[in-house]
């Protein structure tokens, strides 16, 4: 894979599939740790914290979301879920996170 993403290209591409995105289930995408910073290296991957909508989260799902963002931003991801994450780290992602598609 490529360098990551700076933050605008990121935004650009995810922008761009939205509707892809959204027909997996996705209520509200954000991006969130080095990428978002712009302090990526080679060795960073992109995170992005997902929302589904209620009643579309399924693994498969998870899954086709993972892969779609992986080459829609040409980049390693790594995604969480909301309800995935840590009562320790949580609260600081969810503080920093940056909705590129917002609830819809």
């Amino acid at each position: 894979m490529s360098a990551p993403p700076t933050r605008a290209q990121a935004f650009a591409r995810i922008a761009a599939s939205e509707d892809a995105i959204r027909a997996l289930g996705v209520a509200r995408l954000a991006l969130f740790g080095s990428v978002l910073r712009d302090e990526a290296t080679a060795d960073s991957d992109v995170d992005l914290l997902v929302q589904f909508a209620e009643g579309e989260k399924t693994y498969r799902r998870f899954l086709d979301l993972a892969d779609l963002l992986e080459e829609v931003l040409g980049h390693r991801v790594d995604l969480v879920t909301t309800e995935a994450l840590s009562r320790h780290i949580g609260p600081h992602i969810v503080a920093e996170a940056q909705d590129v598609l917002p609830a819809a």
